[in-house]
Parts: C-alpha cells; structure tokens; sequence
C-alpha cells in the first residue's frame, strides 16, 4: 500500500479501533428501562418473515412505535441471536463506529485544507462520553441509526457534487444523489428527528456549494425536490402514530408548548455544558416544570445570545453560521414539540454534538493561531490539546459504559444524581426487586418515589407487585394495584397484576378472569395476561381447551415465554394421549430458563407416567429440588418415582415427611405417605394419623375415606 493510500485509510481505522476500545466493556449490559417494552415484550421481532408485521411495529408511544427501521434492525438481531444482548451491543457499535467514519468523511471533504481537525472532530465524537446513551443504552439505537443516515444523507450528497469533474467521477455521481435521497428516506423511517435532514443539505449547499439558495435551487432543483419527498413517508408515520406518538409527545398529549418549552433553555445550556465537561451524565433526569422566571432567565440569555449569533453568522459568517443551524436543527425537534416526561435527555445530542464540536476544534484553533508564535506550533500544540481530551473523553465513557452493566447500578447513580426523581426511585425499586433478599429496600425506594409524586400510577402498581410478595400483605397490594387503575384506568399492566392477586383469594376466581380480560381489551398483544388467563381457565372444570388456546397466543406472541411452556405442559398432561406433548413444552421451558425449578418438577412428574423412564424423573426432582430446596411439590413427586423402585421406600417416605414438614396443608403427601407406610412394618397406625390427616383437608375424598375405614375394620378389637 502507497504511503498516500495508507494516509488516507489511517484515520477511519483510528476511528474505529478508539470506538472498539472505549465501548469493548458495554457487550454484556442488560436490558433495561425502555429496552424491555421496546425489545424484550414486543412480539413484532419474533419473526423476521413475513415483513409486514415487523414493518409495524407496536403503537403506545414505545421507542419502536412508528419506527418501521429501527424495529426491523431489532427484529435481525432477535433472529440471529434472541434476547441475547452481546449481539444487539454489537450492532449498536458498528453503527455508531460507522458514523464516526462517516462524519470524519464529511468533515475531511468540508475542511479540504486541514485533514487533521476533520480526524480529531471524528475522533472526539466517537469517543466523547456524552454519546454513551445512544449506543450502550440498546433500545437508542433509534438515535444512533438515524444519525448514521442523516450523516450518510450528507456524505452522499458532497460525493455527488463534490466528484464533479474529477476523472471517472461521471457514472458514479448520480448514484450518489440517489443514495442521499434513499438515506433520507431510511432516516425518516428511523426518527422523527430526521425531518431537518432536508433543510440543513440545502444550507450546506448554499454554504460550501452554490453560494446562495437561488443558485443551489436553481442546480439541483429534482434533488431537492426528492428530498423532500422523504417528509411523505415520515407524515405518514408520525399521523399512524396520532401525531404525537399515541400521547408520549406532541401538543395533544396534555402538555402546553409554553410550559414546556420553558425546560428546554436548561436543557440546551447542559447539552453545551456536557459538550466541553461531560459531568454528570444522568440517564434519566426526570419530569420538571419552570415555576418562576430565575430558574430559566438564565439560560434563556444564554439561548438567545446563540440564537442571535447564528443568525448574523449566517449573513455573514456561513461556515459558522451553518453549524449553528444544523445545531438547532437536530435539537428542534425534540425541544419545541412538547414531552410528558423527559425535558433533557442525553441521547439527543448524539448527532448534534458534532457541529459543537467542529465549531469548538476550528474555533479553538483559530483562537490559538491568532496569539502563538507560528501557526506550526499552534496547530501542533492545538491537536497535542485534543489528543488529551480525546483520551480522557475514552476513559470517561469506558467508565460510564460500567453504570449500565446492570438495572441496579445504573437507577442507584440516576437516584443519587437526581433524588428529586420519583422515576428513579421507582426504576431502582423494579430492579431491587429482582436481587433475591432486596424486597425491602425495593419497598422503600417505591414508597419514596410515591412520596415525592403521590400521583404516579407506576409507583402504585410496583408496590403492589411488592407487597404481593410479602405474607400477610395481600389486601394492601389490591389497594395498591386499584389505586393505580383509579389514577389509570386503562393500565393494562395493573389489571393483569390485580388479577394476580385476586386469584390468590379462594372463591375470587371471576373477579381475576375479570382482571386479566380487561388487560387484554387494553392490550390484545399481553402474552402475560393471556398466560395468567390460561392459568385461570385451567383450574376450573372443563375449561381445558380454552386454557389451552390462551397458553397458545402467549407463545405465538412471545415465543420464549418459558413459563407460558411449562403451564402449555400441564395443560396437555391433563389431556388423554398429549404426555409426549407435555414433555416437549417442559423441556422447552427449561431450555429456555434452565433454573426454571417448576419445570423440571413438573417434567419429572411426566416422565414418572412413561414406563421404564422412573430415573429421568428422579433426576429432574432433583434438580427441582437442588434450585428450589423448599419445594413441597417436588418433593412429593420424588416421593412418588422412588416409590416406584424396589428397596428405596424409605427415601420416598423422608421425601413425603418433608413435603408435609414444608407445607402442612398439602394434601397430596398425606394420602401418599399413608400408602407408603403401609408397606413397612408396624407403621399401620401412623398411616391411619396421616390418612386422618388428609380427610381434614380433603373431606369429600371417597378413596382415602375407604382405605381409612378398611384399615380401622381391620384393627384388632381392644381387651
């Protein structure tokens, strides 16, 4: 390779190898806050064919909704990989690495004369700390991809007018344009953030091109017009979505634009600050509201001041000029359409941090030159300058990516960061209740965020997952789960979990049927609540087929729904003939959750009824057993398969007494210890205790009734 050729593909690889190594720690980040609607619970990725469903993707204002694109790359990596997040970190790296080298191309091909500041303000951004959000945060890949083809937009662009000219330039031009065209259009099916994609190539022409927008129109009239034919597709998407993202955003959603708007001052003036002092990144700032005029006069100086000094650059300052628009650009979408929850949200400035960024890389320099002895020693001593931020910036985001290497860490440093938040708290609640012996702590975090926000429906129905969790405390998650409905009555989510609740109070049964219909009117899709349904249907008389049917459009909706497999088994192991069946959805279950303990019970259970397979039950109670060493039911059914082999009565009659030890009113080891100890010497009477014992809780049991009355026939009259 020629010393020009290696100089020329040396800076893209630099770019890439400081992406790989700043973000090599992300890969096993988990699922976390929108990722898990978005990606986990969306049953629109389970298959990539046929494509229309995966094209339409789920409404309800979720990241993915209204994002054909971006639900479609989401869909390729559950295909390749399910849940498994190294793959979806993977991609959302090479996206952003791809931008990286893109932007470095725009900015090499604008700044002809300086190849150096084009490498740094590529560099920077690739590494800058603040992007951390939009590439180890899975689910914003919708900010990095779209940022990807509104870079790409532009890069295609200057290769079509910028080749003009240039030797066997000439069949390949008018792809370019084509290609500008065709990644407007998959950016606008990406973000909205895109609509301004337009707008900014027409100033870029003006800019470094034309000279004035009447000459740039005048020249590339049809270019500009396909352009914007783009904004067809994306008004589509944005009114399939009721213009506002089904509420999440927009002047519908209950919002003012004033009241709103009035946030945003703060959030561009942190936006600049994080820019040159990226601390402290705060993954979720939470809602706030302007209620007195010091607490955004400020910033709106600020504001203003930039405003104004874009306007003039514009007139008379192009370059400068054009890297303020294209700033506010990318911001205005998001700053001057109003939200319900988020005002300032790091990811935003994924794409608008590269025109700060060159401005600050050519302003500095020039700063420099105009006081340093030589330009040589103020462009030397400019990029020493930026190599250094460049490498903290790296270490920065490396250690950044560590917050999110779990739920807990990353909602522990939002709370502490932002304790005002009733979200955070909220947020670190759900993930606290994950960690087995964190219950209270996650009880705590929820009561606190309710008391900072009494009204937050969320709150509400976590602490009633909570205290469902706690003995005693049943009335007090029904009083949790209906204040959540009597804050939103169209929470599905607290439907299903009131359900819940309901079905665990004998004699409620409708009024949890009740529940988990009302969820689904709200959320056909539920694969949650057509399992918890099913459950439901499955205990009641003759309502097999219909438990069975409900077990089925879970797993249709969500494929890897391993307890929806499991309750799918014990449905067909109470069908004639459907054993096989109901050992194939165990074992799927456990494929899919291998610490699943209900699984591999009720799979022992099953292999116990095929003859010759007593061993493979014995090990899968086991193994029951070994996750889940206070399982009664598991220990009754190995009772039962060790019963089944010669000279180990007396294991299945400890594994009996245990299972009664552990769970006092389970019926079944009564009965099932009475016919063991019937079969050893001189236990008559404690099999007599325990058929007793049985009959007390199944009075109506007409076979235990008359064994019980043989055996005592049978007893020898007293002297």
């Amino acid at each position: 390779m020629s010393p020009s050729r290696s100089a020329r593909y040396l800076p893209p690889l630099l770019i890439a190898f400081a992406g790989l190594a700043v973000y090599a720690n992300s890969f096993s980040g988990p699922f976390v806050f929108d990722d898990l609607n978005a990606i986990v619970e969306n049953p629109t990725l389970r298959h990539l064919w046929p494509l229309g469903p995966v094209l339409t993707p789920p409404s309800g204002g979720l990241t993915v909704s209204g994002r054909p694109l971006l639900n479609l790359t989401l869909a390729i990596n559950y295909a390749f990989g399910g849940t498994a997040v190294w793959g979806y970190h993977a991609l959302n790296l090479g996206i952003h690495i791809l931008a990286g080298v893109t932007l470095f191309g725009i900015a090499r091909r604008t700044l002809r004369s300086d190849p150096t500041a084009a490498f740094l303000i590529a560099l920077l951004w690739t590494v800058h700390p603040l992007q951390t959000e939009s590439v180890t945060y899975i689910v914003q890949r919708a900010e990095s991809l779209m940022g990807l083809f509104y870079l790409l937009t532009l890069y295609c662009f200057i290769r079509w007018i910028g080749d003009q000219g240039r030797e066997n330039s000439g069949r390949l031009r008018p792809l370019f344009a084509a290609f500008s065209i065709l990644f407007c259009l998959l950016g606008m099916a990406t973000k909205e953030v895109m609509v301004s994609a337009p707008v900014v190539l027409f100033l870029y022409d003006r800019t470094f091109f034309a000279g004035s927008f009447r000459e740039a129109w005048r020249r590339r009239r049809s270019f500009y017009l396909g352009l914007a034919s783009t904004w067809i597709l994306l008004g589509y998407l944005v009114v399939g979505e009721g213009g506002g993202r089904s509420g999440s955003v927009g002047v519908g959603g209950g919002v003012s634009w004033w009241a709103y708007g009035l946030t945003q001052f703060e959030a561009i003036v942190r936006y600049l600050q994080l820019t040159v002092w990226p601390h402290p990144l705060v993954f979720e700032y939470g809602t706030f509201w302007v209620k007195s005029a010091g607490q955004f006069v400020p910033y709106a100086c600020v504001v203003a001041v930039i405003v104004a000094a874009t306007g003039v650059a514009l007139l008379r300052y192009p370059a400068w000029g054009f890297l303020g628009f294209w700033f506010f650009a990318i911001l205005a979408p998001t700053s001057l359409v109003p939200g319900t929850t988020q005002m300032i949200v790091e990811h935003r400035m994924y794409l608008a941090l590269a025109p700060v960024l060159a401005g600050l890389i050519c302003g500095g320099h020039a700063l420099l030159a105009a006081f340093a002895p030589t330009r040589r020693f103020a462009a030397g001593a400019w990029t020493l300058a930026l190599l250094a931020f460049a490498t903290v910036s790296g270490v920065l985001a490396a250690s950044r990516n560590e917050d999110y290497r779990s739920g807990e860490a990353l909602w522990a440093d939002t709370a502490a960061k932002r304790p005002e938040s009733a979200l955070a708290h909220n947020n670190l609640g759900t993930a606290l209740e994950k960690i087995p012996g964190r219950l209270n702590d996650a009880i705590g975090q929820y009561q606190e965020a309710l008391q900072l926000n009494p009204g937050f429906h969320e709150a509400h129905n976590n602490l009633g997952d909570a205290w469902l969790e706690v003995p005693g405390k049943l009335n007090d998650a029904i009083a949790q789960y209906e204040e959540a409905l009597r804050l939103r009555p169209d929470f599905a989510e607290a439907h299903n979990n009131l359900g819940n609740a309901w079905s665990r109070i004998p004699g409620r049964t409708d009024d949890a049927i009740a529940q988990y219909q009302a969820a689904l009117r709200l959320k056909p899709a539920y694969a949650g609540a057509h399992n918890n349904l099913g459950k439901e249907w499955l205990a009641l008389p003759g309502r097999s087929p219909d438990a069975i049917a409900e077990f089925a459009e879970a797993l249709r909706l969500k494929p890897d729904f391993a307890e929806a497999h499991n309750n799918l088994g014990n449905a067909w192991g109470g069908t004639p003939g459907k054993l096989t069946d109901a050992i194939a959805e165990f074992e799927e279950a456990i494929r899919l959750k291998p610490d699943f303990a209900e699984a591999h019970n009720n799979l022992g259970n099953a292999w116990a009824q095929v003859p010759g397979r007593l061993s493979d039950a014995i090990a899968q109670c086991n193994e029951a057993l070994r996750l889940r060493p206070d399982y009664a039911e598991a220990h009754n059914n190995l009772g039962n398969a060790l019963l089944g082999i010669p000279n180990r009565l007396n294991e299945a009659v400890a594994h009996y007494e245990e299972a009664i030890r552990l769970n006092p009113d389970y019926a079944e080891p009564q009965f099932n210890l009475a016919v063991a100890l019937l079969r050893l010497p001189d236990r008559t009477e404690e099999a007599v205790r325990h058929l007793q014992a049985f009959l007390r809780l199944r009075p109506n049991d007409e076979q235990a009734r008359q064994v019980l009355a043989a055996l005592m026939a049978s007893r020898p009259e007293p002297r």
